[in-house]
């Protein structure tokens, strides 16, 4: 092992129209370039961004290493080869910021395990770029991730989000596949109490970006649902908590 061999965190671009210059700075890209082995969530993806940041390549020689959410735990360890031979490694996600919500966390656990140094670079992270943009408790949050599949379970999750939201003043964040967005927007709008705030921002960062903040009950009067793009959930709830 190489005590000098570094993984890097490399933020890439939330939209596919967004150019690599517009949300990193131009130290992190300078770091990309000069990078020849990276772990990614989607090769093709890998590709076209590394394109975009002017990767001296040529591309098609970079050692790409896929890591998603079908990879066997035991083979995440493997995937630090270029670390244990002393060459820095780029961790990649298919867009925003790597690690989080994201299968990259596990070889970042890794790196640590075996005591390698972990470099995040700065770059667009849809989570707080959400928040920011939404008006709600910025001070106190939680991201909860995906929400279970709809249903019973979903309702119940929803519920909870808006119950400990309540109880600690504190905004909740959750995703969703794109393409089950609407019907997680029905859900939330069925659920809450019109008086809980609700923001969705879509497509951040892109052409078509559209950042909404109001009340359920303004919601239920004038639905905007997001789509089938990506897109941020947030909610925060005011009072008490709801009994049960």
């Amino acid at each position: 092992m190489s005590a000098g061999a570094v993984l890097y965190l490399v933020p890439v671009p939330l939209a596919e129209d967004a150019r690599p210059e517009e949300g990193l700075p131009a130290p992190a890209i300078g770091r990309v370039r000069g990078l020849r082995d990276f772990v990614v969530e989607n090769a093709k993806s890998a590709r076209r961004f590394l394109s975009a940041c002017g990767h001296p390549g040529p591309i098609a020689s970079l050692n790409l290493s896929v890591l998603d959410e079908h990879t066997p735990a035991s083979q995440v360890g493997t995937l630090l080869a270029p670390l244990r031979e002393g060459r820095d490694l780029g961790l990649l996600s298919e867009a925003g910021a790597p690690a989080v919500a994201d299968p990259g966390a596990r070889l970042v656990a890794a790196a640590h395990a075996e005591g390698f140094r972990v470099v995040p670079l700065p770059g667009p992270s849809s989570i707080l770029l959400a928040l920011m943009a939404s008006g709600l408790e910025g001070q106190r949050f939680r991201f909860a991730g995906y929400l279970p599949v709809p249903g019973p379970q979903r309702a119940a999750a929803i519920r909870e989000l808006e119950s400990r939201s309540a109880a600690a003043a504190e905004t909740q964040v959750f995703i969703e596949t794109p393409y089950r967005n609407d019907a997680l927007l029905a859900d939330v709008l069925a659920t809450c109490r019109g008086d809980t705030r609700l923001a969705v921002a879509a497509e951040l960062t892109g052409a078509g970006e559209c950042i909404r903040s109001a009340s359920v009950e303004e919601w239920r009067a004038r639905p905007s649902p997001p789509g089938k793009r990506p897109a941020i959930f947030l909610l925060l709830a005011a009072g008490r908590p709801r009994r049960r």
